[in-house]
């Protein structure tokens, strides 16, 4: 199934990584929620996925149907189940992810300030925008430079 660059995109960040195992049964869950996924009684051309065992996103295509109110309350109702099955966090804002090396690691804002601090996280360190609306800012503005992202922002004060 193709879908258009402008197709909107959520992007939900487990405060853990997941298992092989619970990715396998998250993804089973997100494929069967997508399936199923409605806006006013209008089916959604709908896709989802983990990424890195830690990340959920949702795509849909809004060509044939754009997704209401109503459905969006559905798919944060849907997160929220999937939270209290894995024992998982996947509201959390200020929990921000970044690589180090071949591995996606998340801390709280604090923490992610004092590896900052201690020159562990740099301008150079991929950092993760899980704010992308759409396909192009997913394949083009989710994955990068901590100096490319919105996280400068937050952190300008700590960085020369």
């Amino acid at each position: 199934m193709e879908f258009s660059q402008h197709s909107r995109v959520w992007v939900y960040q487990a405060d853990k990584k997941l298992t092989d195992q619970e990715a396998q049964q998250i993804q089973q869950e997100l494929d069967n929620f997508t399936i199923s996924w409605t806006a006013h009684n209008n089916q959604l051309k709908a896709k989802a996925e983990v990424r890195y065992n830690r990340f959920f996103i949702l795509i849909v295509d809004e060509s044939q149907a754009g997704a209401s109110g109503c459905s969006i309350d559905k798919s944060v109702h849907f997160m929220k189940q999937l939270e209290q099955k894995f024992n998982i966090n996947l509201f959390d804002r200020f929990n921000l992810a970044y690589r180090e090396g071949e591995e996606i690691k998340s801390l709280p804002r604090q923490a992610f300030e004092e590896l900052l601090k201690q020159g562990k996280i740099n301008t150079e360190t991929i950092v993760y925008n899980n704010m992308v609306q759409n396909v192009t800012e997913l394949e083009n503005k989710w994955e990068v430079p901590f100096k490319n992202s919105w996280h400068i922002q937050l952190f300008r004060d700590l960085v020369s």
